[in-house]
């Protein structure tokens, strides 16, 4: 960061009032250090190549090229700043998740989510800046849309995971979340030492199977620790029976 613990920020808008408005939100987030402003899509593309900011506020809806075109031109990019959408409308959360937006605030901007969702970038920028030059192997956490928002989930807190569609639903106790994702590219990611799949739609945390039950038909049930039953896919069974070994 250019100024001392400061993000590098660049607001995009095409209404000169909701610049306005951010601009002096801004002011009051000792984290930010404001370098520019665009009013159209390519302009901020022009203005990220130029400034590098580490995070833009983007609106969505603008004329040409709109905010979510904006984030798909810079997917890939080395030095691809963090993303919040800042949106009149509430509709475009699942598509601000596909874009690998880190947060969703709807306009008018309340100044205590715009310094909380700002602070979590901070704090992810700081991690990978005193990690290692290594990539780690699995994935420690997921960005999913919720109503107007998009939140972190920790992958620790993960108890299983079901396939509907072209959409994975994480299950967290008594509350589930939709992942835009095939469940084989979310296998690849998941640490499986943690996660094991059972079936060719369902993935489970290993230390909430508390025991595995056979019908005697030949199916196979994994029980987990809330009672609920997973039934094995044949094509996992061996995997399955590995539980036993372990430890």
């Amino acid at each position: 960061m250019a100024v001392e613990g400061r993000l590098r920020t660049l607001i995009v808008d095409d209404e000169p009032l909701a610049i306005e408005r951010l601009q002096i939100l801004c002011a009051q987030i000792p984290g930010i250090d404001l370098v520019g402003t665009a009013s159209d899509g390519e302009a901020a593309l022009r203005l990220i190549e130029a400034l590098l900011p580490e995070l833009v506020l983007l609106d969505i809806s603008m004329p040409g090229l709109d905010g979510l075109g904006v984030a798909r031109a810079l997917e890939g990019k080395a030095k691809r700043p963090a993303i919040i959408f800042c949106t009149a409308f509430d509709q475009f959360a699942v598509a601000a998740f596909d874009v690998a937006a880190v947060g969703y605030l709807l306009k008018p901007v309340a100044p205590e989510r715009l310094a909380r969702t700002v602070a979590r970038v901070a704090e992810a920028l700081a991690a990978v800046d005193a990690a290692p030059d290594t990539v780690p192997a699995w994935v420690e956490e997921f960005w999913v849309p919720h109503r107007s928002e998009v939140i972190r989930i920790a992958a620790t807190t993960i108890e299983r995971i079901e396939a509907e569609r072209d959409y994975m639903r994480l299950h967290i106790g008594p509350r589930s979340f939709l992942l835009h994702q095939t469940i084989s590219a979310l296998e690849q990611r998941l640490d499986p030492a943690r996660f094991i799949r059972l079936h060719r739609s369902t993935i489970v945390r290993r230390d909430l199977i508390a025991k595995l039950r056979h019908d005697g038909l030949g199916t196979w049930y994994a029980v987990l620790a809330s009672d609920c039953e997973i039934r094995i896919g044949r094509s996992y069974l061996t995997s399955a029976r590995t539980l036993m070994k372990r430890g």
